[in-house]
């Protein structure tokens, strides 16, 4: 889906909410749109959603604080902070939720019953939560499926031709994600490949379990950690990009932020459409040794 596409779903969205759902503003005043946004991991890496969208809006006439409000929010990686922060937008009330991933869609259609429209969705049939299928949603929810999965195949090819020998690949996820899709292809491709690829989950915001992980996949003479999308991963970037390089395991993200970490290389697509993932390689960097760039061709995002 392209961004002007996107941008237009969710003007629809919010122009279609009866007027009288409309945030609090002066009385007499025009009621102005509110789309409401909070995000699950870091301020940074949530910033790679709600920016686009704020200039997508400019380019389309949107003006803020005149023609349409945008109430932003970040939970910085906390889920009781965003359960609050759901409910303070949801009092104001506003229009529409712009959701930046699957668990923030979660919470966001657990807690309300205000319209939603999602980036990255799981890219599966049906999401009994979320949607009864791509075609059909139903519910407040609609948005648009990642396909960044379709990428594992070419990431683990890459990641075998840099990586000789590599036998073990350890692939990092968050663990009370109820939903493991966006795993399974990585996970499928990787046993294609010859490798066998071993789960680590992370149920919280703690450096110490990304250490461990890390020591544990060394044990076992595992050379690279892929790391599923999700905001606690996003909001542990760091740390586990430290954690790979210490341990001297590569570590494959999709954030911009993994670059600035640290990263060795830097997969994602350059043809004619955006990517739908960024893919970071955090290895140690030889004295003198420039990051080097590579192409890819899959899939879209906004």
């Amino acid at each position: 889906m392209r961004r002007r596409d996107f941008i237009t779903i969710l003007g629809g969205a919010v122009t279609a909410w009866p007027l009288t759902a409309r945030g609090q503003q002066p009385p007499g005043a025009r009621r102005i749109p509110t789309v409401g946004f909070v995000g699950l991991a870091s301020t940074a890496v949530d910033g790679e959603a709600i920016v686009p969208f704020r200039k997508a809006l400019a380019e389309l006439g949107y003006i803020e604080g005149r023609t349409i409000v945008i109430e932003e929010r970040n939970a910085e990686g906390n889920v009781e902070r965003a359960r609050a922060l759901i409910a303070e937008l949801a009092a104001l009330p506003v229009d529409v939720f712009l959701s930046p991933g699957p668990a923030m869609s979660r919470a966001l259609v657990r807690l309300t019953k205000i319209p939603v429209v999602a980036i990255a969705l799981p890219a599966t049939a049906s999401e009994p939560e979320l949607f009864s299928s791509l075609a059909h949603p139903g519910g407040t929810l609609t948005g648009f499926s990642a396909l960044g999965e379709e990428m594992s195949a070419k990431r683990i090819e890459m990641l075998k031709e840099l990586i000789p020998g590599l036998k073990t690949l350890g692939v990092m996820h968050n663990a009370t994600d109820p939903s493991f899709t966006w795993g399974e292809q990585t996970m499928a491709d990787a046993r294609k490949s010859g490798l066998d690829p071993v789960k680590f989950g992370l149920s919280s915001l703690s450096t110490a379990t990304v250490v461990e992980h890390f020591k544990t996949l060394g044990e076992m003479r595992g050379t690279a950690m892929i790391v599923l999308r999700d905001f606690l991963t996003a909001a542990l970037t760091a740390d586990i990009c430290k954690a790979g390089i210490d341990a001297r395991i590569a570590v494959v993200g999709e954030f911009s932020e993994y670059a600035r970490a640290g990263a060795l290389l830097r997969l994602r697509r350059r043809s004619g459409r955006p990517a739908a993932a960024r893919r970071r390689l955090c290895r140690p960097r030889p004295q003198g040794r420039e990051s080097r760039g590579f192409a890819d061709s899959t899939a879209d995002q906004v």
